[in-house]
């Protein structure tokens, strides 16, 4: 006597929902939310550094913007030395990433 495996339909609603779920979060749900608070309180720590509320976000946009201005150009030496800084990192990380996902595709 042989034992066919189940069809689709026979299969369980849930494995097939798990699925479904992993697929739109892109990975383990609890893993992508794990990942997403560490990010949210890493950008809210750096948000916060920068000055921003979120509760009014506009009004703190406005008066980091004012602050950067009156600055002046020791503001753009500031952010230019930090935009390098972070770019020395993230662009080689995201560069990286999208190279796997190109040959993972293949």
């Amino acid at each position: 006597m042989t034992v066919n495996p189940p069809t689709v339909s026979e299969q369980p609603v849930h494995s097939s929902g798990y699925r479904a779920l992993a697929r739109f979060f892109g990975g383990p749900p609890l893993s992508v939310i794990f990942r997403l608070v560490l990010l949210s309180i890493l950008i809210g720590v750096i948000l916060e550094v920068l000055g921003l509320d979120p509760w009014n976000i506009l009004a703190s946009l406005r008066s980091l913007l004012l602050r950067i201005w009156d600055m002046g150009f020791d503001a753009i030496r500031w952010l230019w030395r930090y935009l390098l800084l972070g770019a020395a990192l993230v662009v080689p990380i995201w560069l990286l990433i999208r190279l796997s996902h190109v040959i993972r595709r293949r």
